[in-house]
This record gives structure tokens, sequence and C-alpha cells, in this order.
């Protein structure tokens, strides 16, 4: 456990044992009649179904109650006052803020904060967790469904295909369902890698394709197809032109919180906290009892949002594809390279997605330096990658260095090629999604948010490319071919400048001129000289 984590549940504790938290623990629903709109001041409870049966449901389900729209409201307000009516506790100054017409809900606060506060209380019998969902669901009538799912190579996501289940199974008691009004304000539009159209993918780098590719793998191997044999769900649930299971996935994968114990929990009221790259103001602890409390990790100003961190924020290419946004804070990103084959000498060097990164400053982890410098060996010097190896694996810094320094130019040379090669790419997809601006507003509306990814990662290898691109100092009286790279917003081509037999300089490729002849606005920057 981190220090920070460590120090903010050693304050949960003491707020526990002392009672300083200022929130009253409580046993969640009870069972009682269901209410009618609107809600009573005084608190509620709910009545559950008394069977799994398909059979019950169907003259009492109420699908009418979801619209699953794009644009229909999310009933926000509505949900407040049900958390707060069964329990949830929120400290002074705690506000779920909307924006955008319902797209973007979040919760601030609007009061000062200090260190270790409480913010927020949930009790444990409002949490959904897969756990709990494979507990209540699971059964030798699950069989068949299961098998289903292992046929589709799913074995791994059996915790969010039973935690889709449970959110299914709510969502077919319709207002029966003690979740009913935190089911009603979930989004119903995503940008994430389960809502984007073919056209939009077409537009992501390479890299990105491939994840939002994996993501999307996920979604089809729990699609409706994997509800068909569950006997618990009804046949109009199953079949309805409103695609609930694809909803369902939606909430359990962009809501849904790992604990250290590998439960996946949903948290309602929590589940509003945003996702923070550089820094987080709160921090999650669970009580034995398994009830949730929020707690802050600094003083927070008031008018600052509650964050917390939904994933390693170094990873802005794997954040849009599974929850759906760019966080500009993001300090880094993966350098992309994808080697043909991965050994394991390369896994001791450190690849992985979460350490070969380029930083926004320009930097270069040590990592991306090492496999570049291994597989430059592989080709030119076994002896020495060998040596590269022991030096690593034994700890010797200085004969790593040593190596390092010694074919500097030609890994620099490596990345620097990399680097092009990859801006290249991200140049052509970004011409392709500017190319059909009708599409952005109508058919394919996650575009405007693919762009400014495809930019953000541009930019940060662009600052990579600046801190290690040799300075080039042109003779032009000597030099007989010049390489420069040309540039504008959007894309960049190479220009050979050349001399011809009677001295005269002419240029071949580049970017050329505007439509109209006009000199097209551009950087130049000198990539090699010949003389």
């Amino acid at each position: 456990m981190n220090p920070q984590a460590l120090l903010i549940k050693c304050l949960a504790l003491a707020c526990i044992s002392v009672g300083a938290a200022g929130f009253t623990v409580s046993n969640g629903p009870s069972v009682t009649e269901h209410w009618s709109d609107p809600i009573p001041d005084n608190l509620i409870t709910i009545k559950e179904p008394q069977s799994q049966s398909a059979i019950d449901y169907v003259n009492s389900h109420d699908y009418a109650a979801y619209d699953l729209f794009e644009e229909a409201p999310r009933e926000v307000k509505t949900m407040e006052r049900w958390a707060t009516a069964n329990g949830i506790q929120r400290a002074d100054g705690f506000k779920l803020v909307d924006e955008n017409k319902g797209k973007e809900v979040f919760a601030t606060t609007t009061q000062d904060v200090p260190t270790g506060s409480p913010v927020l209380f949930v009790p444990e019998a409002l949490i959904l967790s897969s756990n709990k969902a494979i507990a209540e669901l699971r059964s030798a009538e699950m069989e068949e469904a299961e098998m289903y799912v292992r046929s589709k190579g799913a074995e791994a996501e059996y915790r969010q295909w039973y935690l889709m289940l449970k959110i299914l199974k709510e969502i077919q008691n319709g207002r029966d369902s003690p979740w009913f009004h935190w089911l009603n304000s979930m989004p119903r539009d995503f940008s994430n890698a389960a809502s984007m159209t073919d056209f939009c993918i077409q537009c992501l780098p390479p890299l990105m394709r491939m994840l939002v590719g994996e993501e999307r793998e996920k979604q089809h191997r729990l699609s409706a197809e994997s509800i068909k044999m569950v006997p618990f769900l009804c046949d109009d649930l199953k079949y309805h032109p409103r695609d609930f299971c694809l909803w369902a996935y939606q909430i359990v994968y962009t809501r849904s919180i790992e604990t250290e114990d590998g439960d996946l929990r949903i948290v309602p009221m929590a589940d509003y906290f945003n996702h923070g790259s550089d820094y987080t103001e709160v921090s999650p602890f669970y009580d034995d009892a398994g009830n949730y409390y929020a707690y802050t990790t600094y003083d927070v100003p008031a008018g600052s949002p509650l964050r917390i961190s939904y994933a390693d924020p170094r990873n802005p290419s794997h954040l849009l594809a599974r929850y759906g946004f760019l966080d500009d804070n993001c300090p880094a990103s993966y350098c992309k390279l994808l080697p043909p084959t991965v050994n394991q000498d390369m896994l001791d060097l450190g690849y992985s997605h979460d350490r070969m990164l380029f930083y926004r400053t320009g930097e270069v982890a040590d990592e991306v330096w090492d496999i570049f410098l291994y597989q430059h060996l592989s080709s030119t010097n076994i002896d020495d990658q060998q040596a590269l190896m022991r030096a690593h694996r034994e700890g010797d810094h200085g004969t790593k260095l040593a190596l390092h320094e010694k074919y500097y130019p030609a890994t620099s040379a490596a990345l620097l090629e990399h680097v092009d090669s990859f801006i290249g790419d991200v140049n052509k997809v970004i011409k392709k999604s500017e190319a059909h601006p009708i599409y952005i507003k109508n058919e394919h509306r996650r575009l405007p948010l693919i762009h400014r990814h495809n930019q953000f990662v541009k930019e940060t290898f662009e600052n990579v490319r600046s801190r290690y691109t040799p300075d080039i100092v042109v003779n032009w009286q000597e030099a007989t071919r010049v390489t420069v790279e040309e540039c504008d917003d959007t894309e960049c081509a190479l220009a050979e400048y050349m001399r011809d037999f009677q001295g005269d300089w002419f240029c071949e490729g580049g970017l050329g001129p505007n439509w109209d002849g006009s000199e097209r606005e551009k950087s130049q920057t000198v990539k090699s000289c010949a003389y």
C-alpha cells in the first residue's frame, strides 16, 4: 500500500472509531411497499421480488420506465433524493454538477474541505458488486448460459457478465427495483470504444485502433447473444429492440471499480466521482461491514471537482477506449512501439504499455531506451546484447550506461524514425477525420473527441522529437542536398532541396503551395544535410 493510501486508511479508521466522521451507518433499504413520485422526505423502503423466474415478471416489468434514447434526460435530482432517503450521506458542500444538458454530471464541493475529511458514505446494501451478483444469481440452471460464455472465450469476463446480469434483472423489475432511480440517472450517451462507428475507428492511429478493437471484442462476447439462455430474464427483455444488454455493459465497464480482493463494485453516488490524472481529491475506503467512505486526500478548496483514479493516468488511449473521455492533464502516453515479437528479455527490460512512456515534457522513459538498444544489438552485436541483459539483471547501472552511450547515435536515430513514422500515421487519420465534416454532427459524433485524442498524442510525440532531434547547421554554400520536413496543422511531408549543375537550388516533394497557388503556412525542420 502506498503512503498516501495508508494515511487515508488510518484517518478513516480514526474517524470511524471516534465518531468524528459525522456519518451514521445505515442498514440500507428495508422491505416495504414502493413509493410513487415525488419522493417523500421520510425514509424510502422498497419491496424486493420474491422469485428469479422470468414468468413472475411477464406482467409486471415496465420497460417504458427506461428511455434509452441518447438524448433522454437523466433523472439525477430524483436519484439524489432516493440516495438520501436510503442512507447515503454527503458532506456539506458535496454537489453534483450537471454540464451539457446531462451529458456530463460529476461531483464537486462548494465548500473548503480539510485533508482527511469524510465527503461521502454509502451503505453496503446499496452497493452492487460482482461477488454479490454471483452469489445471488449463479445456480445449476445457469450452466448452459455459462457454457455459451466460455465458448466465446469470455471466462475472464465472468465478473463483469454477472454484474451485467444483476443490472438486467433490476431493469426487468422496472419500478419495483430498489435501484430504479439510480438506474434512471445513468447516461445513455457514451463515447467509448463500444459506441464508436466503423468510420470512427478508421480515424484512429494503429495502436489505438487495436485497443478499441479489444474493447469492442469484449462487448461482442458479452452482447445480447450471451443472455439468451439466462433463465431468469424474460424473452421481452432479451429480444427487445432497445439494446438493454449494451446499456448494462456500458454501466458495468464505465462505472465499476475493482477492489483489492478482486471484487467489482458499483457504488451509487460515488460513481459520480470523475477521474483525475494529475492528482485526486478523494480516496475510497471500505469498513469491515462493506460500507463505503470517501475521504479527502488534501485541503480541497471550494469549487474543486472531487475525483478518484479510474486507471493508469499515463495511458490516455486506454481511458478513451474504456471510459470515453480524454484527460488533457495526462502526464504521459504509451510510446506506441509494437515489435513483431516480444521475448522474455524484453519483458524483463520493462516492455509494457504502462512503462514504455513518452512524457509530455518530451522526456523518454528508461525502458524505451532499453528496448531500442536491445533491438539494435540483436542485429549488430550479440555479445553486447548479452552484456546488456547481464547488467540489467545484476543492477549494474554503470555497464548499462556505458552501452547506452556507445550506441546512442544508433538508438536515437531509431527512436526518431519511430516518432516520425507515428506522426505520419496520425497526420493521415487526422486528415481523414476532417475530410467529412458532415459526419461529425450526424453519423459519427465521437469524431471530435477522437480528433482531440489524436492531436494530444501527436503533440507528445512532437515534444519528444524536438527534444532529441540533433541541431543541424547547414552550410548552404557547400551543401549539395538538404532534407527538410515541412508541416502545417494537418500533415507533414519531406522536401528534398538539391543543386543542379549550375549550382542553383531546386526542390522536390514537400507540402507544396495552397490550391490557389499562394504560399502555404508551414514549419520547416532540417532532417539531414549532404556536402
